[in-house]
């Protein structure tokens, strides 16, 4: 296997530069730079010199033996001051080293991965870390990436293991007549595991957590939809006028309030009839929106808008009622009612999070758990070979989604999500 490295830390210049290595030939490269190889785990100060003699920098150097290392093999990191010509040259040095060579967009997560060190759901939640812009996202990717889901799926699996065990030994008594063919308690014990991968389908979501609460601005045209918009985002995002048809497409905008991650769509006004062909378009996507939305800001008539949207009165600055009951009375151009609107529109996306260091699923999670759960649950089938089935289905299910097994496609698709140092 080739030895690779990579700058780690962020882009120079900067305080500290972080050169990584791993793989067999981590020692050499480190031999080659450091003229020694250090104690394992302890930091060492010395000059860094490339193959001329010439002087690099004067670093610290950490040194890994594998296995027990984040790769789960040799690796090494430097220590550098962040420069941008101290970490060329050093970069460039390494590249000199035999069996050395430049690492890909999450090589090194992926090796960890193949050694064992971390199981697939713990890759997902290192991604999600380090994508994460707010306090509610990092505490959740936090959560997966330390392996709380993994210890779950892992007793999950070894319960299915025990049923399967009980169902072939009942196969090698079947023809015994004075022997009970399974446990009394096994349907018990059946139900309960398919109880409980039921409670984790209705968890929230990953997707509201990675994209954000969604919350459409709906209504007629001229309500003041896009005024509002720009009021909820505070930002000039969108052209407001007292034209009416200004906005034709769908505008988003995500942001975070009180650490909550929120996405808001202004779109054209909602009405029967254009003879306008591009403002018919920009209906129509107004109405799919509302149909995606978790929440819908209804600037309408009252009574008109979708099932569980909020009424909205838009303009009590101008002395306008327009309904008689709305939820909220508000005017984004003085301000009224707009802390109200949003703390309660917080509030409520709050509760449709996860809570802070719960587990998020995502689809690929879900739709394997559901594959689990729909093999599992119901009535025991009288067939011991239909049983075993089901049961080795389960266990399926699990193995992939830690990923015991799975695709190089699907492999390719995570870890390409990460940088070249990672």
């Amino acid at each position: 296997m080739d030895t690779i490295f990579a700058l780690s830390s962020g882009a120079p210049p900067a305080a500290i530069a972080v050169m990584r290595i791993s793989g067999p030939h981590t020692a050499n490269a480190v031999r080659s730079l450091a003229g020694k190889l250090p104690a394992p785990r302890r930091a060492s100060l010395v000059s860094l010199r490339d193959k001329a003699g010439s002087k690099l920098d004067q670093a610290l150097i950490l040194w890994f033996p594998g296995p027990a290392s984040a790769t789960g093999e040799d690796c090494a990191e430097f220590h550098l001051h962040g420069g941008r010509a101290i970490v060329s040259a050093v970069e460039t040095a390494l590249g000199e080293v035999d069996s050395l060579r430049p690492a890909r967009p999450g090589e090194f997560t992926r090796r960890s991965f193949a050694n064992g060190r971390i199981d697939l759901a713990q890759a997902e939640g290192l991604a999600d870390l380090l994508e994460a812009e707010t306090e509610l996202q990092r505490r959740s990717a936090m959560a997966l990436a330390s392996g709380a889901l993994s210890e779950k799926v892992t007793t999950w699996r070894e319960e299915v293991l025990v049923l399967s065990a009980l169902v072939e030994s009942a196969l090698d008594f079947a023809d015994e007549d004075d022997v009970d063919p399974l446990p009394s308690d096994f349907t018990a014990k059946l139900s309960a595991l398919a109880g409980e991968l039921a409670d984790w389908l209705e968890r929230p979501r990953a997707r509201a957590l990675k994209e954000g609460y969604r919350v459409a601005l709906a209504g007629p045209p001229n309500a003041g939809k896009s005024t509002l918009f720009n009021a909820l985002v505070e930002s000039e995002a969108a052209i407001a006028s007292p034209t009416a048809g200004t906005t034709r497409d769908v505008l988003t905008r995500s942001v975070a309030l009180g650490g909550i991650p929120l996405t808001f769509v202004d779109m054209a006004g909602l009405r029967d009839e254009s003879s306008d062909d591009i403002e018919a378009i920009g209906i129509g996507r107004a109405r799919d929106e509302m149909v995606r939305a978790d929440l819908v800001l209804w600037l309408g008539p009252e009574g008109e808008g979708p099932d569980s949207s909020w009424e909205i009165e838009p303009r009590i600055d101008q002395g306008d009622v327009l309904k008689a009951s709305p939820d909220y009375r508000i005017s984004a151009v003085s301000g009224r009612g707009m802390d109200e609107l949003r703390s309660a529109i917080m509030a409520h996306a709050r509760g449709a999070m996860p809570k802070p260091g719960d587990v998020a699923l995502n689809e690929r999670q879900s739709g394997l758990i559901a594959e689990a759960a729909d093999a599992l649950r119901g009535d025991v089938p009288d067939d011991l070979l239909i049983l075993g089935e089901n049961l080795r289905v389960g266990r399926s299910a699990f193995d992939r989604l830690i990923g015991r097994s799975g695709t190089e496609d699907m492999l390719d698709a995570l870890f390409g999500r990460f940088c070249i140092g990672k």
